[in-house]
């Protein structure tokens, strides 16, 4: 995939492509690195997911914003945005991080998405990030039941069984890539009583089986 791919599939140009290959570049591959357009486009997309709930959802209370809010902003959903876009194809990495497959790692994908959100900000000002932070969340959110975002997949999924009276499901770590510091798990939902198998991604154990679990949730309600 091309960068120009990317714009259009962001729905932004940039004035200043400096800008988008910085946002782009991780420090291992040089000293023009993205982490600071990380530390911009973390703000600009709390500010921006914040601001969309609120207006979106004037009956849930504070607590429940700010659960689901934290869990649309965290690494795992970042990650699952950036393998949307096919981020991983355009990253600049170090040589090191390329032959571990640093172009797959979620935390390298996540602090990708959030520099892209910094960058899009420098270039075009808050209004032109928020439309592309609100272009990637709001097909996000409308995917998923908000008020299930507060809570935890796993522990939804657990009840919707109990309440079928169907047994719980069984989660099995598929693989485990990348070095100790950076693993990447691979795991497996399964209820048999349903016949569905579904898969998850996550930089723990816990977390893939979060999203394994969720998108077993969502397979049951589709």
């Amino acid at each position: 995939m091309s960068r120009e791919a990317l714009c259009r599939r962001l729905g932004y140009t940039f004035a200043q492509p400096q800008l988008l290959q910085r946002a782009l570049t991780h420090r291992s591959h040089s000293q023009a690195h993205n982490e600071r357009l990380e530390f911009l486009g973390d703000s600009v997309l709390n500010c921006t997911v914040a601001k969309h709930l609120y207006d979106a959802y004037p009956d849930l209370p504070e607590g429940d914003l700010s659960r689901v809010r934290s869990n649309l902003v965290n690494q795992q959903t970042l990650y699952t945005l950036a393998q949307q876009l096919d981020l991983g194809e355009l990253l600049q990495l170090g040589e090191g991080e390329r032959k571990s497959a640093g172009h797959r790692r979620p935390s390298i994908l996540a602090d990708a998405m959030e520099a892209l959100f910094g960058a899009v900000f420098l270039d075009g000002g808050f209004d032109a990030a928020q439309q592309v932070v609100l272009g990637l969340y709001v097909p996000y959110i409308k995917q998923a039941d908000v008020q299930a975002l507060g809570k935890d997949a796993k522990t939804l999924l657990q009840e919707y069984l109990q309440g079928k009276k169907l047994a719980l499901p069984q989660y099995t770590v598929a693989a485990i890539q990348g070095e100790a510091h950076a693993q990447l798990f691979k795991v497996a939902c399964e209820i048999a009583q349903l016949k569905l198998i579904t898969h998850g991604e996550g930089v723990s154990r816990r977390a893939a089986e979060q999203a394994a679990a969720e998108a077993a949730y969502r397979k049951i309600f589709s």
